[in-house]
């Protein structure tokens, strides 16, 4: 199998993608954290502004049949559906990519390999390994023609580095044509390099700016979590483009602390902690 040359692969008539027109341009790109099986709430969700939406499928209950829903739910809004698999694998790529989304996030792509399965899960061949079977996805793609060049030439590959070992080979995983983001995991990579969380250490920042300096020596665009508008403009400067933001929950409870705390109201505090 011949590896995917961006510079060799067919071209497509248009580069349509919102997402990755606004990358190009240098702006940032917001995507809503989804994490419930509520339709209604992502559909809505995906007209408030946020850029895309992050459909979580590595930590949440989300199906594959609850992120064809989505898909469904959300032709012709502003927002795009993204879905982060649980694993970099070939089968999970082209499972997400056949219900129609637009960009694939791979968690814990700490090897060469894994970032080489990343890029050929979301590229058809002689470059990649995607099937032709996208049916489904046809029926929801945003423009007409050649589904296969569009799907090529637009959807977004984003590779999240979350290990120590990741950071050993970011050079390597940063050159990997095909690729388009290096995000960094850094609540992970913090577990990985023993802070468990923190995130006010050097070792943690020297990693990230390991990992900064590789993305850009290779031209891959920067992304990362970040929960606030301070957040955005604070990573913006120092050339993250493509954020992971609250989840519909976190949202929810923030339009809550809004409203109920100038009323004195406290929220409930919780016996056990959750997820969120």
């Amino acid at each position: 199998m011949e590896e995917y040359a961006a510079d060799r692969h067919p071209s497509s008539d248009d580069t349509w993608s919102v997402v990755r027109k606004r990358l190009m341009a240098g702006d940032y790109v917001i995507g809503m954290t989804v994490t419930s099986n509520n339709v209604e709430t992502a559909a809505y969700a995906a007209t408030l502004g946020f850029h895309f939406l992050w459909s979580e499928m590595e930590h949440s209950s989300l199906s594959l049949e609850s992120l064809r829903t989505l898909v469904l739910a959300t032709r012709g809004l502003p927002a795009p559906v993204f879905a982060r698999v649980p694993w970099a694998e070939l089968w999970l790529a082209k499972r997400v990519l056949d219900q129609g989304v637009q960009g694939v996030i791979f968690p814990f792509v700490s090897t060469v390999e894994r970032a080489r399965i990343a890029a050929q899960g979301c590229h058809y061949p002689p470059f990649g390994r995607r099937g032709s079977g996208a049916g489904l996805a046809v029926t929801t793609w945003p423009v007409p023609g050649n589904y296969y060049n569009s799907a090529d030439a637009n959807i977004l590959v984003v590779c999240v580095i979350e290990e120590a070992s990741g950071v050993e080979q970011i050079e390597e995983i940063a050159a990997t044509p095909g690729i388009d983001v290096i995000f960094i995991g850094v609540s992970d990579l913090s577990f990985s390099l023993g802070l468990r969380g923190r995130q006010d250490a050097p070792v943690l920042e020297e990693a990230i700016e390991k990992i900064i300096v590789a993305a850009k020596r290779h031209g891959k665009w920067l992304g990362r979590p970040a929960g606030s508008a301070e957040e955005i403009d604070r990573f913006h400067a120092q050339g993250f483009q493509l954020f992971q933001s609250v989840t519909e929950l976190g949202l929810m409870q923030l339009g809550a602390r809004a409203l109920l705390d100038p009323l004195g109201i406290k929220e409930k505090p919780r016996e056990q902690s959750t997820f969120y």
